[in-house]
């Protein structure tokens, strides 16, 4: 007799012989078996193993052999098709921020991103107003629901003008502040308007609210006021959008007339002005006033977050609003979360409140100064045919144009291959890009040397040969071929 196939006849007679039985129900033993089909001791363990592989029977040495629990087949598997229909076209995109979000892989240089590496956090400060927060009397009580009296007292303080603490809400954090502010002030449907390029969480939550984002565009100075107010005339729309001070991913901080015109140009439209201060505490020098130190007619809502001088675990910001306002924004996030936990706002208070924060900004302001000046001049350096639309006087970023013809996609993906991350400025746009960009970033990269071999690399990706870029004359690569074009 052949031996695989008396392996083949038995294991089929005991497979029939499992598929009569209950999962977890006892096959005949081996020596029945060897009785049973007159098969000697080897061939039924080989059969045995052939249906345990199978996933059919369970051995159990010393015990038995048992029927395995029934496996689903492929046609047996959960169809969820039935929630496309259900969900409708309502999408909400998290691609770009979600990139935003994402740590690189082991041994590619992030030169994208919003938060601070391991080496600039205050986690000494950090932890120590945990530990004395941890302490606090009824720390783990619910806190009161627009937020800690004393964290919103210190908001209105940072934003100055007329604010009070009964003006601020405490959010947690500036993501959820922009998307309660975008849900509790415009309609779904109208639109809002937003400089562009702008930030993708921005447009992210704006069209996850059903909003039509539109754009206004920015120059070095910030946004046009002469088209913000052409805007406003076409669309009626009733909110604007904008980040004032250190502008992502451009740079640009809006001068102190503009600001008044803004201002003007949204009162006469009856909108408000949602400002972005994230970058408040990110500046090389004195920034001017808020918007909303400007305006005693709550037309701001003034966003101040923590989580970017800090961590990006301390979810807390301060959301300033009056009127109306106020009262829906509250309501929108009592709602939707109830209240930024009592620790974390104990937390942050005492941060704030203690010698180490002044201490912390200033040593975060002069290596992101550093680290400023060591990206710009190795861009220079190594890519010079890439303009830098403006050295900022502070921020995480330096916004680049391409030369022309470059494809965007293509430089993005080829930095990726070269270790490198970079944000492709299509991100940055509510609409179609006026031309190939890129944001780059100094913060993200764990040290100044990390920050000039990302350099180095994208420098690669884009062809640029290492003695070229260091001794070639400026503006050489863009007169000649784009080493890396559109498909």
């Amino acid at each position: 007799m052949n031996d695989d196939s008396s392996i083949v006849r038995l294991a089929a007679s005991i497979r029939e012989t499992a598929a009569r039985m209950r999962p977890g129900d006892r096959l005949p033993s081996s020596r029945e078996l060897v009785r049973t089909h007159g098969v000697s001791p080897v061939t039924v363990s080989r059969a045995l193993g052939r249906l345990a592989a199978e996933g059919r029977v369970i051995i159990r040495p010393g015990s038995g052999t048992y029927v395995a629990p029934a496996v689903p087949r492929p046609d047996d598997a959960a169809d969820l098709s039935w929630q496309t229909v259900a969900l409708g076209d309502r999408v909400v995109d998290d691609a770009a921020v979600s990139g935003l979000l994402t740590p690189p892989p082991e041994g590619v240089v992030p030169l994208t991103g919003g938060y601070l590496p391991a080496a600039l956090l205050p986690e000494r400060a950090l932890s120590a107003a945990a530990s004395r927060a941890a302490r606090r009397p009824g720390v783990w009580e619910t806190p009161p629901l627009n937020g800690l009296a004393e964290l919103r007292g210190w908001f209105a303080r940072e934003a100055g003008g007329g604010v009070t603490a009964a003006d601020v809400l405490v959010a947690a954090g500036g993501q959820a502040a922009l998307t309660h502010a975008f849900r509790a002030l415009a309609a779904p449907g109208t639109a809002v308007l937003v400089e562009t390029p702008t930030y993708p969480g921005a447009l992210a939550a704006a069209r996850a609210a059903g909003l039509r984002a539109t754009a206004v565009p920015v120059d070095r100075d910030g946004v046009r006021p002469e088209l913000l107010a052409e805007a406003f005339a076409v669309t009626g729309a009733r909110i604007f959008y904008c980040q004032p001070t250190l502008h992502n991913p451009t740079g640009a901080t809006l001068p102190p007339d503009r600001r008044h015109q803004v201002l003007a140009i949204a009162r006469a439209a009856g909108a408000f002005v949602v400002e972005d201060d994230y970058a408040r505490y990110l500046t090389t020098s004195p920034a001017p006033p808020p918007l909303v130190a400007l305006d005693p007619h709550g037309t701001v809502v003034h966003v101040n977050s923590l989580t970017k001088p800090l961590s990006a675990g301390m979810r807390v910001a301060g959301v300033v609003a009056r009127g109306p306002a106020a009262l829906r924004l509250r309501a929108s996030q009592v709602v939707e979360s109830f209240f930024v936990p009592r620790l974390l706002q104990e937390t942050a208070l005492e941060l704030v409140g203690s010698p180490a924060w002044p201490r912390h900004l200033a040593a975060l302001g002069a290596e992101l100064a550093a680290r400023r000046t060591a990206l710009v001049t190795e861009l220079t350096v190594h890519l010079p045919a890439v303009d830098v639309h403006l050295v900022p006087r502070g921020g995480l970023h330096l916004w680049l144009r391409l030369p022309p013809g470059t494809g965007e996609d293509a430089v993005v993906e080829a930095a990726r291959r070269a270790g490198v991350t970079v944000s492709p400025g299509r991100v940055y746009h509510p609409a179609e890009p006026p031309g190939p960009r890129i944001r780059v970033t100094h913060s993200a990269a764990a040290h100044v040397a990390e920050l000039s071999e990302g350099v180095r690399r994208l420098a690669a990706a884009l062809g640029v040969p290492p003695e070229y870029g260091r001794n070639g004359p400026r503006g050489e690569i863009a007169a000649g071929q784009p080493p890396v074009s559109a498909p």
